[in-house]
């Protein structure tokens, strides 16, 4: 599988975080968008620069401020004097993998200009459709600490994403190597594509052919479902999360090297996949209560599947 060793490749750069590395592929294979949320300096932009290098797509980059336009993200029709003719000239969003860098501190309005095109790949303007290039995956970053001068993005718009993932800091010996790494130029502009676009693609259709089973079907709905009557929930998780989850569990089975998905599958990537779907009450709060934490006690509470 042209994909297995694509993780080892990105972590020559990026390291110490295999895991984090894993569930962004597995992103990039089903089909969904990323939500980066962590302090400045870990490397967020980093990750983005260097997965696009490994599969040969090309990257666009927006950094979001207050005064970011709408036609910024999705371009704009402009009138061309020497032929008397409007044309349409192309956004930020017109790349195959594009950095949304601190989407939360730019107006509402901005922050919705990308709504149509994470859900349908395509942009509107001006009354005409433009198809987005393939394949198509949006990393947006935020930073979770300053909270001034910011938009936090609304729940309708977090539940777009199919995950939201926290980099964190490299452990004692990552942070060493990184350095050794700088040290000596290994940087991420340096790294060879390693895929394709097109081998991207084939992978993304390769996993919507695996084998999901129809107990393991009810299992996942077992698990949303329970997010739904637990009471520390203001809202349970929707039916895109549902279809999200099985998409994810699909690509989480594909980098595993199976050609079905089992249960281990859908629980590896459960938490990740959920937990920005999700908020807690005020009564939960007081309590001190996790979203994560709860989610973990309710993945044991269903009832796995026995083929």
């Amino acid at each position: 599988m042209k994909f297995s060793g694509l993780n080892d490749r990105i972590s020559e750069v990026f390291v110490g975080k295999r895991e984090l590395v894993d569930q962004v592929l597995v992103c990039l294979l089903a089909g969904g968008h990323v939500l980066l949320e962590d302090v400045p300096g870990v490397g967020k932009t980093t990750l983005a620069r260097l997965l696009a290098a490994s599969v040969g797509c090309d990257l666009g980059r927006i950094q979001f401020t207050p005064d970011t336009l709408p036609s910024d993200v999705i371009g704009t029709v402009i009138y061309q004097m020497n032929t008397g003719e409007f044309s349409y000239r192309e956004g930020a969003v017109m790349h195959q993998i594009l950095l949304a860098d601190e989407i939360n501190r730019t107006s509402p309005k901005t922050q919705a200009s990308l709504l149509e095109a994470m859900a349908e790949e395509q942009v509107t303007v001006d009354g005409k459709a433009h198809p987005l290039p393939q394949p198509f995956m949006v990393i947006a970053t935020q930073n979770p600490v300053e909270y001034l001068g910011t938009y936090p993005l609304p729940e309708a718009q977090l539940d777009r994403f199919m995950m939201r993932l926290s980099v964190g800091y490299p452990d004692n010996d990552a942070e060493i190597r990184m350095a050794r790494n700088h040290l000596e130029g290994r940087m991420e502009e340096k790294l060879p594509a390693m895929l394709s676009a097109e081998d991207v693609l084939s992978a993304r259709e390769e996993v919507k052919r695996l084998k999901v089973s129809d107990a393991l079907l009810q299992y996942i709905r077992d698990i949303i479902e329970l997010t739904r009557i637990e009471s520390s929930f203001v809202l349970g998780a929707s039916p895109r999360a549902y279809l999200a989850l099985v998409s994810a569990s699909q690509a989480k089975a594909y980098l595993e090297g199976r050609d079905f998905v089992k249960p281990d599958d859908v629980k590896a990537i459960a938490v990740p996949v959920l937990h920005h779907r999700l908020f807690l009450t005020s009564e939960a709060k007081i309590r001190g209560d996790k979203v994560d934490r709860l989610l973990e006690a309710l993945i044991l509470k269903a009832r796995i599947p026995m083929e």
